[in-house]
């Protein structure tokens, strides 16, 4: 009896809905429905357990067990199959109807599937989606495909499983918010950096290149073009990134410290893989910070919270940080508005700032709270969703760089919010790359090499005036009387390039003609030091006679990825106001003069990488469906990758053959790398940063 008793007890810790076995001839009743299962199955599990059987034992177990003993199960209509209650809505318990049109408990179905039963106890018919609670915290009946795995063989339904759900207690014991987010962490300690040499001695560079070496003496020209390409400082050789594979690597780099925030959407639509691989990418951010780098992280749904003020991943920096992100559950609306502005809070209030600041924004839906509708086809109103700090502040504007995911997400408000902001928007088509899609951005943010540049530029021949400035997004400006003008272009990430068309007005002469200077100014992330570079003067020769000279490479390059610009800016509108073949028609004009160029027919590799992204883009122009589902976000996120001339990602991959010129720096490429190299391995091995928590 010892041993019954025991085993009842262990079916008991299982959570199963039993009742004692008989003791001195008295047997405990209990009415039907009462703890979720009937009696007689009750007993079975108690006779089964006195009988020595091992394993779990569900109440569908039981059930199968007292049929074949004779007793007939009913399966009338109304009632539960497994404890026989009676099932009726809106009497507070969740109902479950299978495939096969069989309904149960929620509660009883649960339990029976949670041990590997994937089949129906009435007709025994196979289910391809079965209930699972722990992939769906925020709704009591969600389900998931088998995929003819079972829980213990899918790392991602595993990663849902290892925190179970405590809304309810953290509902109870969460504290509120402080009125002001000046609690965040102190910066790292200025002794600890006292050995490390931070000054370098690699500076960025400025090159020019005229439309044409040579102009005849008699002409005089309205539109001469004039490349200004810029590249930021080379990554420092001791440029160090945490290592997942190895934590003891981490160390104090030469590298700039970073303030980041990021905001999650944990609304009801990222419930299950989506919530799996949002948690998984967000573990592999936070082992690439280092010690000097500070984390926020705000999750928002509904309303947004703040998981924790901006903290030091140091080890154990890291460690809350993780549990923290781990715990997150899904559930409620998109109220983009609401996290923003805590983000900005966060900002603003802080008590101490490292040189560089970001935001990281990912949603898969569309604000349900702060958005105008769309009127016979006008533009939504986006601006409630943008802080006015951002949009205010130029000169000290915090990028944030906006991650649409799935073909549910509003691409057209994460671009505005990002175009404002100084940021980028990025197209995260397949759930599989969400992680290489933030490792890119990460890499270039753990770069920063310069801050704040502005290149200027001063015309010199008195007969030389600056007619315009093409720099898509950066803020510029030219003076009244064209003598001089400037580019705010801000930060740029070790490695990054720019390139600035100006046209100028050349006069008639008979000598050599200095058209313009050009310099920059700019400061050192590191030491804060202001760092000026003068550029050579641009000059041309004014021979007598018309010389035959090709037009220059680098300044035909870049009117062709400008015109591509404007054409797919030109296309979207189009496919905007529902004449999508006139769209496509843009595009394919714009193909065949990019063919006809002087650099596309010397064999540049930036016109190949154009015009396999306007056919790409032509292709998801084919109907109006999947112009919805991903046209237009592909479109989006490659205007804000052309605008700031920044790596964005793009459809299904942040590695597809339209991006061979994707501005990609080194630093992201390294960190795309090892993205590649420990996302799925890691987990399936055990090795996540969040599967240890």
């Amino acid at each position: 009896m010892e041993g019954a008793w025991r085993k009842v007890r262990r079916a008991l810790g299982l959570r199963l809905c039993v009742h004692a076995p008989r003791v001195g001839g008295c047997e405990r009743r209990a009415p039907a429905g009462v703890g979720g299962c009937r009696r007689d199955v009750a007993v079975t599990v108690a006779a089964s357990a006195a009988e020595g059987e091992s394993g779990p034992i569900t109440p569908a177990d039981a059930l199968r067990r007292s049929t074949s003993r004779g007793r007939s199960s009913s399966s009338s209509k109304g009632k539960c199959a497994i404890c026989f209650a009676t099932m009726r809505s809106g009497h507070g318990q969740a109902l479950f109807t299978a495939e096969c049109s069989h309904m149960f408990h929620f509660q009883c179905i649960s339990s029976n599937v949670k041990h590997g039963n994937y089949v129906c106890p009435v007709c025994r018919a196979k289910w391809k989606e079965i209930p699972c609670r722990s992939l769906s915290s925020n709704s009591p009946a969600g389900r998931i495909g088998i995929n003819q795995r079972s829980p213990q063989q899918d790392p991602l339904m595993a990663l849902n499983r290892q925190v179970p759900n405590r809304r309810r207690d953290a509902r109870r014991l969460r504290t509120p918010e402080p009125a002001d987010y000046n609690d965040d962490e102190p910066l790292q300690h200025k002794e600890a950096f006292d050995n490390l040499n931070f000054g370098s001695s690699r500076t960025a560079g400025i090159s020019s290149y005229p439309e044409f070496l040579a102009v005849p003496q008699s002409s005089s020209i309205d539109g001469f073009d004039i490349l200004i390409h810029v590249k930021a400082p080379t990554a420092s050789p001791d440029h160090v990134t945490v290592s997942l594979a190895n934590e003891s690597s981490v160390r104090s780099t030469s590298r700039a410290p970073v303030d980041l925030i990021t905001v999650l959407d944990v609304s009801g639509s990222m419930a299950g893989t989506k919530l799996a691989l949002l948690k998984l990418s967000m573990g592999f951010v936070v082992q690439h910070l280092g010690p000097s780098d500070r984390l926020s992280v705000i999750a928002f749904s509904s309303t947004a919270r703040r998981l924790f003020p901006l903290r030091r991943m140091s080890h154990h920096g890291r460690q809350q940080a993780l549990q923290k992100i781990n715990s997150l559950g899904a559930g409620g609306g998109t109220n983009i508005a609401d996290a923003l502005k805590k983000a900005m809070k966060v900002i603003e209030d802080r008590s101490y700032k490292n040189s560089v600041c970001s935001i990281v924004l990912l949603s898969d839906g569309q604000d349900s709270y702060n958005i105008s509708s769309n009127v016979q086809g006008t533009s939504a109103d986006h601006r409630p969703l943008v802080p006015s700090s951002i949009i205010n502040d130029e000169r000290n504007m915090v990028p944030l760089h906006a991650f649409g995911f799935g073909a549910d997400h509003d691409s057209d408000t994460l671009h505005s919010i990002a175009e404002a902001s100084g940021g980028t928007f990025s197209f995260i088509e397949d759930e599989g790359v969400m992680q290489d899609a933030f490792a890119q951005c990460i890499g270039g943010l753990l770069s920063v090499a310069v801050r704040e540049m502005r290149l200027s530029m001063e015309c010199v021949d008195p007969g030389v005036q600056l007619c315009s400035i093409r720099c898509g997004s950066y803020p510029s400006k030219v003076a009244r009387d064209g003598r001089n003008g400037s580019v705010d272009i801000g930060h740029l990430y070790a490695d990054e390039e720019r390139d600035i068309l100006l046209a100028v007005t050349i006069p008639k002469s008979r000598e050599q003609t200095s058209l313009l200077r050009v310099a920059c100014a700019y400061r050192d992330p590191v030491t804060n030091e202001t760092i000026k570079i003068q550029g050579d003067e641009v000059k041309i020769k004014r021979p007598t006679s018309i010389v035959s000279e090709p037009v220059s490479i680098e300044v035909d390059r870049e009117r062709n990825r400008i015109q591509a610009a404007n054409s797919i800016e030109s296309a979207r509108a189009a496919a905007e106001r529902g004449t999508l073949s006139e769209a496509v028609t843009i595009l394919e004009d714009c193909r065949r003069v990019l063919s006809e160029s002087f650099a596309s027919q010397s064999g540049d590799r930036l016109c190949m990488a154009l015009d396999a992204e306007l056919r790409e883009m032509q292709e998801r122009m084919a109907n109006r469906q999947l112009y919805e589902a991903s046209g237009r976000a592909y479109m989006l996120s490659g205007l804000s990758s052309h605008s700031w001339q920044r790596a964005t990602a793009r459809g299904d991959s942040t590695d597809s053959t339209t991006l061979v010129y994707s501005y990609q720096t080194p630093s992201m490429v390294h960190m795309l790398q090892d993205s590649q190299n420990h996302s799925w391995r890691s987990l399936m091995q055990g090795n996540s940063p969040l599967s240890r928590q």
